[in-house]
């Protein structure tokens, strides 16, 4: 169930709203200006110290913009504590368009724990061609996070008749090769964001 109560309201409003931020949070941060760029790196790193774990669990509970913040900011204080609700989050995809962010923070989290998290989240979603959810974030997160930990979670999906290509040749909403390259660059640059905060 989605808060709209006061409390996440004031949340919402000091986290999420400063500058539009949960707009930005995503591709559009990997686009910006180095002019914007460098500020709003500053904004969110010392929102991500600041935020308390309490006020985090809070973001959790309310709709996409402040779970997608949520992520980014557990991401950026590197309170890899919040993986179980992050991978829980993006396994019952309740809200749109926060999905990504918590690939990303799984996968800057980077341990074969995320891994299993979002290879679960594939094992259930690339199973669906219907649902156009967060499945090539989440392959471009495991690949990466494949890479890091020098493993092959990601092979299972992406090898000749595995889930990736059949999802994506059935799914009617993508188009292309199947490759998953870009999406892993997104996640790479995402990631080098989040430790720019982190190191902020």
């Amino acid at each position: 169930m989605i808060r709209y109560d006061t409390e996440i309201q004031a949340l919402y409003r000091r986290y999420c709203l400063p500058a539009r931020r949960y707009l930005k949070l995503g591709g559009a941060v990997l686009r910006m200006s180095r002019e914007e760029y460098e500020p709003f790196v500053q904004h969110l790193a010392a929102d991500a110290k600041a935020v308390t774990d309490a006020e985090l669990t809070i973001l959790f509970e309310g709709s996409w913009r402040e779970r997608r913040t949520a992520a980014w900011l557990a991401a950026a204080s590197r309170r890899d504590h919040f993986r179980e609700r992050l991978g829980a989050l993006l396994l019952e995809s309740e809200v749109c368009c926060a999905g990504g962010a918590y690939c990303v923070a799984l996968a800057s989290f980077g341990t074969a724990r995320d891994a299993d998290l979002l290879a679960a989240y594939l094992d259930r979603y690339l199973r669906r061609p219907d649902l156009a959810y967060d499945q090539p974030t989440a392959m471009g997160a495991l690949a990466y996070t494949d890479s890091v930990l020098h493993g092959d979670r990601a092979s299972h999906f992406l090898q000749e008749g595995g889930l990736w290509r059949q999802w994506f040749q059935d799914a009617p909403h993508m188009h292309g090769d199947d490759g998953i390259s870009a999406y892993v660059g997104g996640i790479r640059l995402a990631c080098a964001v989040i430790d720019e905060c982190a190191d902020t």
